[in-house]
């Protein structure tokens, strides 16, 4: 009787072990299973581990594969950009929102917020939830000539902008550049051979996808964030359970310092002569155009779609304006 209630207890202890399934996530990298996407989502997944996930990581260089993956069923979770992610969470992928997030210390201010458990209601949507979101860099804009530093500079110059991107087809449309449209996988050949005069990438890109040979002896980067970019870890709804899910928010938080350590050596690799400076005026200038577009984005107005999510643009206006209170639009009537 004694050897069979042992029998019986050790079935329990290994229970949730054994029960525990794998689960399949294609990750997106434009370097593949070398890059440092791909990297940090592995020590991600072996975090996770500890937690009774084990993720079986699959490797892609065109997220629109990865993300088509996904949703045919292939994979029960993705890790890709939030601009790829959108449709599947509107709130966290309005995090993306351009010019919304203008310095690292606001972008840290949100992403604590998000993985606390009172925002996990905000972390799902029609059938899917974000399982955690870690930043990958500002977006600069890579210009071939050191000129283009200012709003009109752009008008008329061919911009690669990403095809499924709608807010940057508005916003390049509303400063009357021209879209060329492009994609993750040939955006940085198009700038480096000349069809293009302007790009719009992490600092990463600059080494990774030798950005550096469009932006030659001529051109520069415009040292203002356009956007905060991320890569957020979706799954299924019920691929984890709530307490699971909640958890891996965390780990995903938690590798903040990590992600930001990566992302300030890539800033720091790029030579100094190459970043252009813009004027504080020049930069307030940028500020109001881009909440213009970020209101016309939100409410569908000016010819734009409904990208943002309102609740996101309300959260990112009170971060703005707790860490520079004397910011016009802090006080403006149609504040976000």
């Amino acid at each position: 009787m004694i050897r069979k209630s042992l029998a019986a207890l050790s079935l329990v202890a290994v229970a949730p072990f054994a029960a525990a399934e794998s689960v399949k996530m294609c990750v997106f990298d434009v370097i593949g299973a070398n890059g440092d996407m791909f990297n940090m989502v592995k020590d991600y997944a072996l975090e996770m581990k500890a937690h009774g996930v084990d993720f079986d990581l699959r490797p892609y260089t065109d997220e629109g594969v990865a993300v088509g993956d996904f949703n045919s069923g292939q994979c029960d979770a993705v890790a890709a950009t939030d601009l790829r992610t959108r449709p599947f969470n509107k709130f966290a992928g309005s995090i993306s929102a351009v010019g919304a997030i203008p310095s690292y210390d606001d972008l840290k201010t949100v992403l604590a917020t998000l993985a606390q458990p009172k925002a996990a209601p905000l972390m799902q949507q029609g059938g899917y939830e974000v399982l955690g979101i870690v930043p990958i860099g500002a977006g600069y804009l890579f210009v071939n000539d050191r000129s283009i530093d200012t709003a009109g500079e752009l008008a008329g110059k061919r911009m690669a902008t990403l095809d499924y991107q709608k807010d940057a087809i508005h916003m390049v449309n509303h400063v009357k550049a021209t879209v060329v449209p492009s994609d993750i996988t040939n955006f940085a050949g198009k700038f480096n051979n000349g069809s293009v005069d302007t790009a719009y990438a992490p600092a990463f890109a600059y080494e990774a996808l030798e950005l550096y040979k469009g932006v030659g002896d001529k051109g520069g980067i415009v040292d203002y964030p356009l956007a905060q970019l991320t890569i957020q870890v979706i799954a299924r709804e019920g691929v984890v359970d709530a307490e699971t899910a909640q958890k891996s928010r965390e780990v995903a938080w938690g590798m903040y310092g990590q992600a930001m350590n990566l992302i300030r050596g890539q800033e720091e690799a790029i030579p100094e002569k190459q970043w252009i400076q813009i004027s504080e005026s020049d930069i307030e200038g940028y500020q109001e155009m881009f909440r213009e577009n970020r209101l016309q984005l939100r409410d569908g107005s000016g010819g734009a779609d409904k990208v943002y999510h309102p609740k996101m643009m309300s959260l990112l206006s009170k971060i703005r304006c707790t860490s520079n209170p004397s910011a016009s639009e802090c006080t403006a009537s149609d504040r976000e």
